[in-house]
């Protein structure tokens, strides 16, 4: 994609920003307006020009179809009954994926990553069910504001997950519950220190995938030009060598 656009996308997303702050809009909103549809035209001549280039072959592409969504959203009537729409005109920011080839790579990874990612992802979930099951039974009287339900026991532990403000839940249990420190710390390795590490391992590895796929397809195209430069090469040879042979002849 040309840089050009690459600038457009940046602008508009930083505008798209402003027109949400309503001291900007009561000054500028009409500068803010004017950048916002001489952006979303760009994006539609670009596409237009991008479709009419490629023809049929447009829309195999899915980041060519991820374009057009975009902007066909964007498109779309921001009053009435499609007010809700005007949320999504930020969308638009989401381009800079399609237009720089490293996200692209690391998109593509991500969505290569989603069947051991799923798996990961349930493993989680069955390890913070176990978990809050358990917190539930030994801690709901002595911190029910932390563990007084299923409900808040799983959220609780979500947290503990994360790392947010563990050590705050671990020192109020422990206040009546001493040994509860063993607990929190088998939660957080098995969660934080294996799970999620698993998590971002599989995540890696399919990122080296996609980039050791590109590099094939990458010296596949350049084996393919050097061997279609050769048979040129030979076909020169052979209608010189015929020439010569013509006129040796005459």
């Amino acid at each position: 994609m040309p840089p050009v656009i690459i600038g457009v996308i940046l602008v508009n997303a930083i505008t798209l920003g402003c027109e949400t702050s309503p001291a900007l809009v009561a000054e500028h909103g009409v500068l803010l307006h004017a950048a916002d549809r001489i952006a979303l035209a760009i994006f539609a001549v670009e596409l237009a020009a991008r479709l009419d280039a490629h023809g049929p072959s447009f829309f195999p592409d899915p980041w060519n179809c991820f374009d057009a969504v975009i902007i066909g959203v964007a498109l779309l009537p921001t009053s009435g009954a499609f007010g809700v729409l005007r949320a999504l005109q930020v969308l638009r920011a989401l381009r800079l994926v399609s237009a720089v080839p490293s996200m692209r790579r690391v998109v593509g990874a991500l969505l290569g990553a989603l069947l051991g990612t799923a798996s990961i992802a349930t493993l989680i979930g069955l390890v913070l069910y176990v978990g809050s099951v358990i917190a539930t039974t030994l801690f709901s009287a002595v911190a029910p504001e932390y563990f007084g339900d299923l409900g808040a026991s799983l959220f609780t532990l979500f947290l503990v997950m994360t790392g947010e403000a563990w050590s705050e839940v671990a020192r109020s249990v422990m206040e009546a519950e001493p040994l509860a420190w063993g607990f929190f710390i088998s939660d957080i390795a098995v969660t934080t220190f294996t799970v999620l590490n698993l998590f971002i391992a599989v995540t890696v590895s399919a990122m080296r995938s996609q980039v050791a796929r590109e590099h094939e397809i990458a010296e596949g195209n350049q084996t393919a030009l050097l061997l279609a430069e050769i048979r040129q090469l030979r076909d020169e040879v052979r209608g010189v060598q015929t020439v010569r042979q013509q006129t040796s002849e005459n």
